[in-house]
C-alpha cells in the first residue's frame, strides 16, 4: 500500500486533495498538519474523510514547517487521537506523552537527514521499546549500501517497519519497500511537490513502478549511473514487464563511483537479478565480471550485468544495437552486397558507446577514425583498436561515409549545441546520434536538413533495450511499446 502525504497551506486544499487521491485509488492519505497556515480544524479535516489517514505534525528539527509551541503540537496529535484518526505519527522522544486511546494505531519515527546511522539495529530496538504499531525510520542516504541495510532492518523486523532512505540515491527503498515487509510507502500528491527529499508521487509508484503489484517473489532490476534522474530505462522496462504481466520491477539506482565495486558484490541482497549499466561506470563495471561475452572482452564495456547464483555475467547490447541500426540504415540507401565494405567512419567519443561502436565496425572491416575531447582517451582506444585517431580540432578534415555522435553533446537540456558543423555534411553520409533525449538532436535536424541518412538515439536506445530484456526475461522485449513510451516521455518532458 501506498501513504500519499498530502501537505497544503489551506485546509480546503488538503480535503480536496484528499477526495482527488481516493478518485486516483488512493487508499491511505497522509495529512502533514504543519503544512496548514494558521489553527488547525481538525473535525473539518477528519469529518466525512474519504479514505484512512495517517495525521503528522512535524516540527521544523524533523524536517517539518510547524512553527508553534511543543504543547500546542502535542495537544494537536492528541486530539487527532481522540477523533478516531486510523494512524498518528509521532516522534521517539514524544511517544510518552502520547499515549494510545481507541483504535488510533502508533507510528513512532525517527529521521536524520544527514546521514544513515551505523547503529540502525540499536534505534531501531529502543523505538520498539516504547510500545508501537509501526516503527518508521527515516534516513539520508549517502552511500548505496545504506539501502541494503534499511531494507535488511525491514525484513527483519518483528514488529511492522518502514525504513526509508532519502535523496535520490535512497529511491530503491521508496520502491522496493512492500518487497522488504514494510505495511506500507509514502509518495507524494505531485512530483514537483516532494514533502521529503526523493519522494516519488504517487502517479510514478503506480504508473511507473506498480508498487501494489510487487511483493516478496518480484524479481528487481534496475539501472545504474551517476547521475541518475535523467534515465528513461525505468520507464520502458516497467511498462514492458507490466505489459507481458512479470512479476519483476526495475528501479534507478545512482552509485557514485567510489561505492561501485561494494555495490555489485552485494546488489544480489537486494534481489536484483539484472542490471543495466551506463555511465560512468561501464567500464569499471568488467572488473567484477566472472563471466563475459566475446563483445564485452573485445569493447572493454559492459551495459548488461546478469547475477546466476555465484556467477555474474556481463554482456554489451550497445554493440549490437548500434550495428543493426546503422545497418538498416545503410540498406535503405540502397546499398548492395555488405552495406559496411569500403566505408570510413568517423567515432566521436572514446567513451563506453564510443567503444562498442568503433568495436563494431572495425569487425566490418570499417575504416574507423576515433576522436575525443580528451584527445589521450582517443589516442588509447586507437591503440587498443589499432585504428587512427585524430584532435577534436580538426576533426572536420575527415569526411567519412558514417558520422557517429557518442559523446553528450547536444543531450537535454543542452539542445542548441551540436558536436559536428553543419557545413561538414554531405548528403552521401549516414548520421548516427546516441543522444535520445531529445531524439531529433541538432546534430540529427541539419542531417535532415543535408539529406543525409540519419539514425536517431531512439532508435538504438530501443533496440539495446530489447536486448537487455531478452537477457533479463528470456522473451523479445516488445519494441513498438518501448518506442512509444520513450518517445511520449520525451515529448513530455518539453512542456
Amino acid at each position: 500500500m501506498i501513504c500519499v502525504s498530502v501537505g497544503r497551506g489551506r485546509q480546503r486544499h488538503v480535503i480536496a486533495e484528499h477526495k482527488h487521491l481516493v478518485s486516483q485509488g488512493a487508499q491511505l492519505v497522509e495529512l502533514r498538519l504543519d503544512y496548514i497556515n494558521g489553527e488547525v480544524n481538525l473535525k473539518r479535516l477528519l469529518n466525512d474523510r474519504p479514505c484512512p489517514v495517517v495525521v503528522t505534525c512535524r516540527r521544523q528539527r524533523d524536517g517539518g514547517k510547524y512553527s508553534g509551541s511543543e504543547e500546542q503540537r502535542v495537544m494537536l496529535l492528541r486530539t487527532a487521537i481522540a477523533e478516531g484518526v486510523e494512524y498518528v505519527d509521532v516522534e521517539e522522544d514524544v511517544a510518552g506523552s502520547i499515549p494510545r486511546f481507541g483504535s488510533t494505531k502508533r507510528i513512532i519515527s525517527v529521521h536524520d537527514f544527514r546521514k544513515t546511522p551505523s547503529d540502525l539495529e540499536v534505534i531501531h530496538r529502543r523505538i520498539c521499546k516504547l510500545d508501537p504499531d509501526i516503527v518508521k525510520i527515516c534516513t539520508m542516504a549517502n552511500h548505496p549500501q545504506d539501502n541494503l541495510r534499511m531494507l535488511r532492518l525491514t525484513r527483519q523486523s518483528e514488529v511492522p517497519t518502514i525504513g526509508l532512505c532519502m535523496g535520490d540515491i535512497g529511491t530503491p527503498t521508496r520502491v522496493l519497500a512492500g518487497r522488504f515487509g514494510a505495511p506500507f510507502s509514502y509518495a507524494t500528491f505531485h512530483h514537483e511537490r516532494a514533502l521529503a527529499p526523493g519522494q516519488l508521487s504517487y502517479q510514478q509508484m503506480t504508473d511507473i513502478y506498480h508498487y501494489d503489484q510487487i511483493n516478496s517473489e518480484t524479481e528487481v532490476y534496475g539501472v545504474i549511473a551517476d547521475p541518475i534522474g535523467h534515465s528513461l530505462s525505468p520507464l520502458i522496462h516497467n511498462a514492458a514487464f507490466h505489459h507481458l504481466n512479470l512479476n519483476k520491477v526495475y528501479v534507478p539506482i545512482r552509485v557514485p563511483r567510489e561505492d561501485l565495486a561494494e555495490f555489485l558484490d552485494e546488489a544480489p541482497q537486494l534481489g536484483i537479478r539484472g542490471l543495466s549499466v551506463t555511465i560512468p561506470h561501464k567500464e569499471e563495471t568488467v572488473k567484477k565480471l566472472t563471466e563475459a561475452d566475446g563483445a564485452v572482452r573485445g569493447i572493454g564495456a559492459t551495459n548488461t550485468v546478469l547475477w546466476d547464483g555465484d556467477v555474474t555475467r556481463g554482456y554489451n547490447t550497445d554493440y549490437r544495437a548500434a550495428m543493426e541500426s546503422l545497418e538498416r540504415a545503410l540498406s535503405a540507401k540502397g546499398q548492395q552486397g555488405d552495406p559496411f565494405r569500403g566505408k570510413t567512419a568517423l567515432v566521436l567519443g572514446a567513451g563506453g558507446v564510443g567503444k562498442a561502436i568503433a568495436y563494431g565496425l572495425i569487425r566490418r572491416e570499417v575504416k574507423v577514425v576515433l576522436t575525443d575531447a580528451v584527445a589521450e582517451h582517443a589516442r588509447e582506444l586507437a591503440k587498443r583498436f589499432e585504428c587512427r585517431a585524430v584532435d577534436w580540432a580538426v576533426r572536420h578534415s575527415v569526411s567519412p561515409d558514417l558520422l557517429l555522435n557518442c559523446t553528450p553533446v547536444g543531450m537535454h537540456p543542452n539542445v542548441d549545441e551540436t558536436p559536428f558543423d553543419r557545413h561538414h555534411l554531405r548528403p552521401s553520409m549516414v548520421v548516427f546520434d546516441a543522444v535520445y533525449n531529445p531524439e531529433n538532436t541538432l546534430l540529427i535536424k541539419e542531417a535532415r536538413s543535408r539529406n543525409c541518412q540519419v539514425v536517431t538515439g531512439v532508435e538504438m536506445f530501443v533496440r539495446q533495450a530489447c536486448l537487455q530484456f531478452e537477457l533479463f526475461t528470456g522473451q523479445e522485449g516488445p519494441a513498438e511499446l518501448m518506442r512509444d513510451v520513450i518517445k511520449r516521455a520525451i515529448a513530455a518532458a518539453k512542456y
